[in-house]
């Protein structure tokens, strides 16, 4: 009872602290796992399942460009129980594109034979952030209806459960949350990334990092612990697929931060994702 009491007020002091820029280790109520059921479990054991995981908007064997490096979805792998997305500067290039930094995202979308998208419920990823000074990771969702520029999110939001930040460029030892809608053009609508700190070191350690979305609002966790809640949009009402992904600030495979060393390669390590329904819809 007492932490329903809590709750809305723990929730607002985040609020303020987000609207007046302050960055915060979270403070909230724990998530409720009793009132949802496992829909979706990737525990990546074995070889990468390709027919669940294809390429975010790369396809076959090529790389596209993805800001400032490439994405070649081959370069993500599976290893010891775990999937890692390598960044790492190839001198030959990969998949038809040349010299440059490349990486990977994949996605759940409906290219994969056995693809999964859902509405509502609860999304989690466990993970080990990448510790590049440019570079970030994310564990996010999305649908076509994001592109629709009707004015607000209901029919798909691009919703970013977790976007690391870039070490040396922006908060270290902390990740952001984004929303973003109708498109991104002169249409497109955003609520500015909200920061959240991690305790301990998030990039030798694993974390969680969840939302729970339903049709009245997004509330995000880390470790399980209410970081942040919000509206913004309006709530997208439809079904969106999962995108593990990793890549460099810069434009046209060009690095926006020179700094970086070509002899390293960075990781993105991730344990698991897992999703959860709520236990009257399933």
């Amino acid at each position: 009872m007492l932490a329903k009491i809590l709750a809305p007020v723990l929730a607002f002091f985040m609020t303020v602290l987000q609207f007046l820029g302050i960055s915060y280790y979270p403070f909230g109520a724990k998530v409720d796992m009793s009132k949802f059921t496992l829909t979706f479990e990737e525990e990546f054991d074995g070889e990468l399942d390709r027919s669940v995981w294809s390429g975010h908007y790369t396809y076959g064997e090529s790389s596209s460009v993805r800001k400032g490096s490439y994405w070649n979805n081959y370069l993500a792998y599976t290893e010891d129980g775990n999937l890692i997305i390598p960044l790492k500067y190839l001198t030959e290039g990969m998949g038809g594109t040349g010299v440059g930094w490349y990486s990977a995202g994949i996605d759940t979308d409906g290219d994969a034979m056995n693809g999964f998208s859902q509405k509502y419920g609860y999304f989690e990823v466990r993970c080990i952030l990448p510790d590049c000074p440019t570079g970030w990771a994310a564990f996010w969702l999305m649908n076509e209806g994001v592109y629709n520029e009707d004015g607000n999110g209901k029919d798909g939001t691009e919703i970013d459960i977790f976007e690391s930040d870039c070490i040396d460029r922006r908060q270290k030892n902390a990740i952001g949350i984004n929303l973003h809608f109708d498109g991104y053009g002169e249409a497109h609508q955003s609520m500015g990334s909200k920061k959240m700190l991690i305790k301990g070191n998030p990039y030798e350690e694993y974390n969680t990092y969840g939302l729970e979305w339903n049709e009245n609002e997004y509330i995000f966790y880390i470790n399980g612990v209410e970081s942040y809640r919000t509206d913004f949009g309006g709530v997208s009402q439809n079904e969106e697929y999962l995108i593990l992904s990793y890549e460099l600030g810069g434009e046209n495979a060009v690095p926006g931060f020179d700094g970086l060393d070509t002899t390293k390669e960075y990781e993105y390590i991730v344990d698991y994702v897992r999703v959860y329904q709520y236990n009257d819809l399933v």
